[in-house]
């Protein structure tokens, strides 16, 4: 069953909170999106912007502070993300999201942290600590990198657009990568996230996505109730 999700792009902690209660009546799950400006060029909650990229302002554990049953995942666009999963695993989100890009790092030079020792480990720290554990994959990056963790992930998230800033348009590129990741692999859950619309959204969950995460579709418009049943509508069958 397809799903819509927002995305929260927080400036600070109160931000993430408000909009929280702003979509709770309407969904069951949202998606904290988590930028470190140095992964990807914006900073958003626990990245402080009055701060160097790359320091934390705020923390994961901050979240148990939510009066929130929604159920929580992360997308951690931070450079790399290992350093800092132990934070997100003892947090109230329930499903992390990784980039391949940040773990596929030609700089790293330790066999220790070679991308698929430590996607590997990961992925088994996620799970141990009672999380869901998904993968990320940038416009450039094709399905193949997925083969040695596909039956270990619990889902696949294609980005829409260059990770980083919410607003931007849709590429239509991505349409034909979810066909093919759906049909290589029938069974996988698929995500997608960055510029889904009403006017795409139709399409993006008939090509195979089931999580539909929208962000500037929803944020900021007069009654976000009646957008999300729009959106909801358009991905029934």
């Amino acid at each position: 069953m397809a799903e819509i999700i927002p995305a929260i792009i927080a400036k600070n902690f109160e931000n993430l909170q408000d909009k929280i209660k702003s979509v709770e009546p309407w969904v069951a799950a949202v998606q904290l999106d988590v930028m470190d400006g140095i992964f990807v060029p914006n900073k958003t909650w626990p990245f402080n912007s009055s701060r160097e990229a790359g320091l934390a302002q705020g923390k994961p554990s901050d979240l148990e502070n939510l009066d929130t049953k929604l159920f929580l995942e992360a997308h951690l666009m931070v450079d790399a993300p290992y350093r800092v999963l132990n934070e997100w695993l003892t947090s109230k989100v329930k499903r992390i999201i990784l980039h391949w890009e940040a773990l596929d790092n030609p700089k790293i030079k330790n066999q220790n942290e070679k991308p698929q020792f430590k996607i590997q480990n990961l992925i088994k720290e996620t799970r141990n600590a009672g999380k869901q554990f998904g993968l990320a994959l940038n416009l450039e990056t094709p399905i193949e990198v997925l083969e040695s963790y596909i039956d270990d992930l619990d889902l696949v998230l294609l980005m829409g657009v260059n990770p980083g800033f919410a607003g931007q348009e849709f590429q239509n590129e991505v349409i034909p990568k979810i066909k093919q990741l759906r049909q290589k692999y029938p069974s996988v859950k698929i995500e997608v996230d960055g510029g889904v619309g009403p006017s795409n959204i139709r399409e993006v969950y008939e090509a195979g996505a089931e999580l539909l995460v929208v962000g500037s579709a929803v944020f900021g418009q007069s009654d976000i109730g009646q957008v999300i049943k729009t959106l909801e509508s358009k991905i029934k069958d």
